[in-house]
């Protein structure tokens, strides 16, 4: 079937008043940190990327694709673009796309990725029929990406400072090479930083323009809290105006962006992701049945991929479970605040679907209260695939048993101001 690719409403602005899109949040995990980054769930009245109500499988997603069709018959594009990175989990993300292809093979499909690990599965997006892709690429020179980025895994293998700008940046530019070596239609995003990247996004513009990429959007940073960024301003109107100006003369603008959620739905101009989220909840919870009550692990890790973090000091916990024989982490938790003397209570309470809970080491009063719960507290320290093979039964975890210095004890009172 042929498809007019015009029809994409973020592409192309003079159809973004007939023409909608929704975003399918069927890819929460990802495979770098951001410094303006902060995934938070469940958060309907924030309107920005990595933010959704819930997220589906892919199964999910298609009957969630069938209900928006049904409220906003204007849709003319599903696209993919978290809460992680769609690339991260790409089981996750290919298998919905070709379902959606079967089932909705008159729709555009679009996915928004970092483009680290895109590159090994550009050729399979063109298969399963993506017309449309956007790479985040926010500079070309590792020197200026450096202070952006907290981290990026490859893998197994966890790349910081320099190094991992150098890796990320390379991917980048080699994403968009290869998607349009194969025909699709790129966009590039730039999220402008001030003091960091505001003065280089020219160069990202003739670096992406030289591959070939037919849009360049240059996104004013959202400071959000619990990021590196925070501290940082937006820039100004007068400010992305002159940028946009001088990256025009080098590659086409798009100047109507919204700054989509991850489950945003509908027009752009008349959001509908708050009507449809107990729709998507709905979807979500139905996905799960059948699964047995306690599924899931929580996992305390400071990047993702080693449990490592003291219980006390967990700000958030990552919440892992199997998806067709796979670990998927599924989404990120915040823990109760330090303070209250109810705080492991209620952070039993926020576990309920989760059988495990995996940290490097916790103290008595939090072990005692979780334990109370139903809930398995194990300390122990090294790759979480290897960990949750211990929870599942297909390992020993007693070989990960997390060592104490000799002599150390955990001084936490239990008050909630540590554990």
């Amino acid at each position: 079937m042929s498809r007019d690719l015009s029809l994409h409403p973020c592409f192309n602005r003079s159809s973004s008043g007939s023409c909608g899109r929704v975003h399918l949040p069927v890819a929460p995990r990802c495979n770098i940190q951001c410094g303006y980054c902060n995934r938070k769930y469940d958060c309907v009245n924030e309107s920005r990327p990595g933010v959704t109500s819930a997220v589906l499988g892919p199964e999910a997603a298609v009957r969630y694709m069938e209900a928006v069709l049904e409220r906003e018959p204007r849709i003319t594009v599903a696209g993919i673009a978290g809460p992680g990175d769609p690339m991260a989990t790409p089981d996750e993300t290919l298998t919905t796309l070709r379902l959606l292809k079967e089932r909705f093979p008159q729709l555009l499909f679009c996915l928004s990725s970092n483009g680290l690990a895109l590159p090994a599965h550009a050729e399979a997006l063109a298969e399963v029929g993506v017309t449309h892709c956007t790479v985040t690429i926010n500079a070309v020179d590792p020197a200026v990406a450096a202070p952006i980025y907290t981290w990026a895994r490859d893998g197994k293998v966890i790349y910081r400072g320099r190094h991992a700008a150098e890796v990320l940046i390379e991917r980048q530019l080699e994403s968009i090479r290869r998607l349009k070596a194969l025909g699709l239609v790129v966009k590039a995003n730039t999220i402008v930083i001030p003091g960091i990247n505001d003065r280089h996004v020219a160069e990202v513009a003739r670096a992406v323009a030289a591959l070939g990429a037919d849009l360049h959007n240059l996104i004013p940073l959202h400071p959000t809290a619990g990021t590196p960024l925070e501290g940082l301003t937006e820039p100004s109107r007068a400010v992305m105006h002159e940028l946009r100006e001088a990256c025009g003369a080098i590659l086409p603008q798009m100047t109507h962006c919204r700054r989509c959620r991850a489950d945003a739905v509908g027009l752009l101009g008349n959001d509908l992701s708050g009507e449809m989220s107990g729709c998507l909840q709905s979807l979500a919870r139905a996905s799960l049945s059948g699964v047995p009550r306690r599924p899931n692990v929580a996992v305390a890790s400071m990047e993702g991929l080693l449990v490592n973090m003291h219980l006390g000091e967990c700000h958030k916990l990552q919440i892992w479970g199997e998806r067709d024989g796979a670990y998927v982490m599924l989404e990120e938790r915040y823990t109760p605040e330090p303070g209250s003397p109810e705080r492991w209570a209620q952070l039993a309470a926020m576990l309920t679907d989760c059988r495990a809970l995996l940290v490097s080491a916790l103290g008595q009063n939090p072990r005692k209260a979780l334990e109370a719960s139903g809930l398995a507290v194990h300390e122990v320290s090294g790759y979480i695939p290897t960990a949750l093979d211990g929870v599942y039964g297909r390992a020993d975890l007693n070989g990960m048993a997390a060592k104490r210095k000799k002599g150390a004890v955990c001084c936490g009172g239990g008050d909630g101001g540590g554990c």
